[in-house]
Order: C-alpha cells, then sequence, then structure tokens
C-alpha cells in the first residue's frame, strides 16, 4: 500500500503533504519507546506513535520508515513538521486510536 492510498481514507491527513506520500508501506508499528522502537521495528514500515517531538523523526530517518503515524488527534509540534518535510517523512495524524489505526492498515494488508 502507498501513502498516498492510506490517505483516500478521509480518516487519515498528512501535516507536511506530497512529502513522501508515494512511498511504499509494507509493514506496521506501534510503540512510543523510541529505543525499543529503534531495536524492533523495519524498514518501510508506517510507524504509529503518541509521541509528536522531533526525536520521531530521526528515528523514522535511521530506520528508513515510510511514514509515521500519530494517533488520538494528538498535536504535533511545528519543529516535528519541519524536520518531517526535510527528511520527507509524511507525518500522517488520525482521531482513530492506535488499535483502530492498525486495524485500517491490517485490512488494506499491511
Amino acid at each position: 500500500m502507498k501513502v498516498s492510498e492510506l490517505l483516500e481514507n478521509s480518516d487519515f491527513k498528512c501535516l507536511n503533504a506530497e512529502v513522501g506520500i508515494e512511498g511504499d508501506i509494507k509493514s506496521g508499528y506501534v510503540g512510543d519507546l523510541l529505543s525499543w522502537v529503534m531495536a524492533n521495528a523495519g524498514n518501510n514500515c508506517a510507524w504509529v506513535t503518541i509521541q509528536t517531538h522531533v526525536n520521531i523523526i530521526a528515528v523514522a530517518t535511521l530506520l528508513e520508515m515510510t511514514c509515521v503515524i500519530i494517533p488520538e488527534g494528538a498535536e504535533v509540534e511545528a519543529g516535528t513538521i519541519e524536520r518531517g518535510t526535510t527528511e520527507k517523512i509524511p507525518i500522517i495524524t488520525t482521531d482513530l486510536n492506535a488499535y483502530e489505526t492498525c486495524k485500517v492498515l491490517g485490512k488494506a494488508g499491511v
């Protein structure tokens, strides 16, 4: 599934539109402890996290993630959006919770 296909679902919105939206999502990962995510998440994944600070972009870049999804309508810091744009990491928000977000990804074949 491509990021652009996920964004066809009105529950999801990209905060830095047009950045990397043609990237392929090959897997998903859910986690909020950055060191744990760094040790266990894979490349080309959609990472679901409630963390919104700039360090999530460092982790996403290091692991070559496809996108970061912020659930529950959590507000993302401006610096995080700027860094995501610079690093070409789409930052997607949704009002769905993490479980509901994963259900959408799973239904789409991720």
